[in-house]
């Protein structure tokens, strides 16, 4: 992506991002995005997010015409989110709203379009400067796919003594069949046989030790790269060889390897949900990145830290371990910070009372500031709600405040009829500059400005003493990468905090989640944080 320069002033009330208090408007730092594999992404349910057709359900053209939403590619124009990645939830056909069980590895959903219109909608993200990553469920198939049919009924067939031929039905090694019943296993009906389908009955576990299906997806991943995909998200890799590190990492290998030889720059993040101990290993295998399940959630790092049951630096400190975890892995590794996705509550529904929406402000910027390539789940920009059954954490993309507005989804079709939005929607937020929308587009525009913030080694910032400038409610940290340096003082209180200003640095920017009018200002050597602000410090000019 070609670096883009903000002409444009972004106003926070009546102050400007970029601007030093009392300096009025003034012009945001020149964008210096780095064409590489750390960006920020953005996750798309297409089935939510914007339609075209008019029959309720989304699409990719809905997805390609909303595309100046994500990134408009436009130097001179700042109303986009900034975001320079999609990671489109699984698209292929299947029988289900989510797609998770795909019956056709290497097609379009019908509901969604066609191959062309897959087509229009990459060459159109590239030249946006958006790179595109699609779900890729490698862990198993649909009980509906043409193998699992196949070999089903190849064993239905064969005679109950008898072990099966591959030269038959080379499907039956695709699969893990067994006359004894294991755990994890489904019957196969009318037959003596079982078959591992972990998530259930619909979802068979596909064999990856099988040199067979091995070859199957060297295959499609040459189809979806010849079709100009950037990567792919590796689905449920923790359940690819059950109990089993070593098989993972064996499995993970062989896919890292076989993509990379096809082209070095494709991008691999796989989902790896457990605790950071147990996915940390996975980083051997040469995976770019691993979703961090440590910070997201109503219980991870983030949301703990908000609701005061950690402190500020505690935050600094567990980045820190993080990083020096997956290091001790992969020196190469990219960490993949994110806060919610598809499978969780959304964030807006993690904090409640009066400090609700600077508290949801607050941990995005918590997750977007991270070092690595930060994740964003479509609509949490908006402050959209949902949890319970994942239909609800999976809504209609609130782009109008009427349902049954242009473009408006209806939703899966389980979708709790009482869901409401507290925020509104993007109609309702674009104009309000104490909107969520508008402080993500203020944090995500740091992250184009510095790149550091994604690429540096986070350090804890201390005073001439060598102290640690962190306390129960400050965390000061600095990052460095090349010729960019920057210190980010977090106040994560509904309190106002003071601290002393760090030896060679100078205040840059400030965003406040809690009043956007009410500014981070210097005095005397002292920082003076309001509640729930952030400042980023530059180095002090010579």
């Amino acid at each position: 992506m070609k670096t883009k320069t903000w002409i444009s002033t972004f106003l926070i009330g009546s102050i400007a991002i970029g601007a030093l208090s009392g300096c009025g408007a003034a012009k945001l730092p020149d964008l210096q995005v780095v064409d590489d594999k750390y960006r920020t992404s953005y996750e798309v349910f297409v089935y939510s997010f914007y339609d075209s057709d008019g029959d309720g359900i989304g699409d990719l053209n809905g997805l390609t015409q909303k595309l100046d939403y994500i990134n408009d590619g436009d130097d001179t124009t700042d109303t986009d989110l900034g975001c320079n990645e999609i990671w489109l939830m699984p698209i292929s056909p299947s029988p289900t709203y989510h797609k998770y069980d795909v019956t056709d590895y290497t097609a379009i959903d019908p509901s969604y379009g066609s191959m062309e219109d897959f087509d229009a909608l990459i060459d159109a993200a590239h030249r946006r400067g958006i790179h595109v990553i699609i779900d890729f469920v490698m862990n198993h198939s649909s009980s509906e796919h043409p193998w699992f049919t196949a070999a089903c009924e190849y064993l239905k067939e064969l005679p109950e003594d008898a072990e099966p031929d591959l030269d038959e039905c080379p499907y039956v090694d695709y699969y893990h069949f067994s006359r004894d019943l294991i755990e994890g296993a489904t019957p196969l009906k009318g037959t003596n046989w079982y078959y591992e389908a972990r998530f259930w009955e619909g979802m068979p576990d596909l064999n990856l030790q099988s040199d067979a299906v091995r070859a199957e997806f060297d295959s499609i991943t040459d189809f979806w790269i010849a079709h100009g995909v950037d990567g792919f998200r590796l689905d449920a890799v923790t359940s690819y060889e059950t109990g089993n590190s070593e098989g993972i990492i064996e499995e993970l290998t062989w896919f890292n390897d076989m993509v990379k030889a096809k082209d070095p720059n494709l991008y691999i993040v796989g989902e790896a949900w457990t605790d950071r101990r147990t996915y940390a290993p996975f980083y051997a295998s040469g995976v770019d990145s691993f979703f961090d399940f440590s910070f997201a959630d109503s219980n991870g790092n983030i949301a703990k830290v908000i609701r005061r049951a950690g402190t500020s630096a505690d935050f600094a400190q567990s980045q820190i371990n993080a990083e020096e975890l997956y290091q001790s892995y992969n020196s190469e590794y990219i960490n993949a910070p994110f806060y919610t996705n598809h499978d969780t509550a959304r964030g807006a529904g993690f904090y409640t009372g009066d400090l609700a929406q600077a508290q949801t402000k607050f941990a995005a910027a918590m997750n977007l500031l991270m070092q690595g390539n930060a994740f964003i789940y479509y609509g949490e920009e908006l402050g959209m709600r949902g949890a319970g059954k994942d239909e609800n954490k999976r809504a209609p993309m609130q782009w109008v405040d009427d349902s049954k507005g242009d473009g408006m989804c209806q939703g899966p079709a389980n979708i709790d009829s009482n869901l409401k939005m507290t925020y509104g929607s993007l109609e309702t937020q674009q104009d309000d500059p104490q909107s969520i929308y508008n402080f993500y587009k203020a944090v995500i525009r740091w992250r184009n400005v510095h790149p550091a913030i994604a690429r540096g080694k986070t350090e804890i910032l201390t005073d001439h003493a060598g102290n640690s400038l962190c306390t129960d409610t400050i965390c000061a940290i600095r990052r460095s990468w090349e010729d960019d340096t920057i210190a980010i003082i977090y106040n994560i209180s509904e309190e106002p905090g003071t601290l002393t200003i760090p030896e060679g640095y100078q205040l840059s920017q400030w965003v406040n989640a809690t009043d956007a009018t009410d500014a981070v200002t210097t005095k005397d050597g002292q920082l003076q944080l309001p509640p729930y602000s952030i400042a980023l410090f530059i180095p002090s000019e010579s």
